[in-house]
């Protein structure tokens, strides 16, 4: 069906854009009024140079193509009540080339927020485009894990957030992380793309994940200002045991039997960026648990004041089907519920434990690995 409006268009020709559509209609709206008071007014022009506001309604958010043929009409339209005048006054024609003037100072202005809303656009694509590239796609299985991301944009805003997972498999078992740039824009993503760099190398070379997150703040230190931060969370999973350790990020949600379970750390620690000192939370995993990491986009999405019910909601949304399916789930819930309109970015990990490899070695903690191996 949405073929068929395409094909009735002339070559070369393109359909009006929402604002165009919009400045057109209310310009001529304006016309009308204006035109309609002139001939009811009597034999003798007063209004024309009313007219002058219709070119500079259609310029605040129409093309300028539109706002040139509205300004035509108008134009003509002031110069035929000009011609209708028994006796034409000097004020009649100035009126009549003060809309004229007007109109070509209102194609101006259009083309040149037309320029700069295109630039805008191609900026925002391209950002985007390099924000793709610093989140590969996760899954389907990463280990002996069942993972899937789920990257949600804010509608609130065209600017791109620092949001970021990744989810490896290393000697020392699937590893994950997820965090939050403070800020936005491209700024954030080039520290985003920092930081997963600095993980992809380091969660495979580090047996414990306090070194890991030292060598990450170290990474956060050198490139960033006095007052910006990533939070973040780290996630092992070997064998079974679930070691977590978390730097002034929200807590993962552990979704078991029908409960959720926040995963609070034994002690609160600050982002990466203020030399965080980690103290990991243990847990064992049993077969069909289910783990969800997420930014505070997610806890902070509301509507009319309340917020978002994740942890009552989570089972019911996150219980079902694939851990893909799940996130899909918790996505329509989440839009519906802010009514379509967010106020920041959100990232989503989850993922399912179906069980240890078939001889595996006894489950042993990153942070235990060095006293085992002495």
């Amino acid at each position: 069906m949405s073929v068929v409006p395409t094909r009735l268009l002339q070559p070369g020709r393109r359909p009006l854009s929402p604002g165009s559509r919009a400045g057109l209609g209310a310009a001529l709206v304006l016309l009308a009024i204006v035109s309609a008071v002139e001939a009811a007014d009597g034999r003798f022009a007063h209004y024309v140079a009313l007219l002058s506001a219709v070119p500079l309604l259609a310029a605040a958010v129409a093309s300028w193509p539109v706002v040139l043929g509205v300004g035509a009409v108008a134009t003509l339209t002031g110069a035929g009540f000009a011609l209708t005048e028994p006796k034409m006054s000097m004020i009649t024609p100035v009126s009549v080339v003060s809309v004229a003037v007007t109109t070509g100072l209102a194609v101006a202005v259009a083309s040149v927020r037309q320029r700069q809303a295109e630039q805008i656009v191609e900026l925002t694509k391209l950002a985007s485009v390099a924000q793709q590239a610093v989140l590969r796609p996760l899954g389907p299985q990463v280990g002996t894990l069942s993972v899937a991301g789920r990257y949600i944009s804010s509608t609130a805003t065209a600017e791109i957030g620092g949001d970021l997972y990744e989810a490896i498999d290393t000697p020392y078992g699937v590893r994950m992380i997820i965090g939050d740039v403070r800020g936005k824009g491209l700024d954030a993503v080039r520290l985003a793309s920092i930081v997963l760099g600095s993980y992809r190398h380091v969660a495979y070379e580090r047996a414990d994940l306090r070194a890991v997150v030292a060598d990450l703040d170290r990474a956060v230190a050198r490139n960033v200002g006095d007052e910006d931060f990533v939070t973040a969370a780290l996630v092992e999973e070997r064998g079974g045991t679930l070691t977590i350790v978390n730097c002034g990020h929200p807590a993962p949600l552990l979704l078991r039997r029908g409960a959720v379970i926040p995963l609070e750390p034994p002690a609160p620690a600050p982002p990466l960026g203020f030399m965080p000192v980690v103290r990991p939370r243990v847990e064992r995993l049993e077969p069909g648990d289910r783990l969800l990491l997420f930014t505070d986009g997610l806890g902070e999405a509301r509507r009319d004041g309340e917020f978002f019910p994740t942890a009552d909601r989570a089972w019911r949304l996150l219980g079902h089907g694939t851990v893909a399916d799940g996130l899909a789930s918790l996505e329509t819930a989440l839009i519906e519920w802010v009514h379509g309109r967010l106020d920041d970015d959100i990232a989503l990990v989850l993922m399912e434990y179906v069980g240890a490899r078939t001889g595996a070695a006894a489950a042993v903690p990153s942070w235990e690995v060095g006293a085992a191996e002495s």
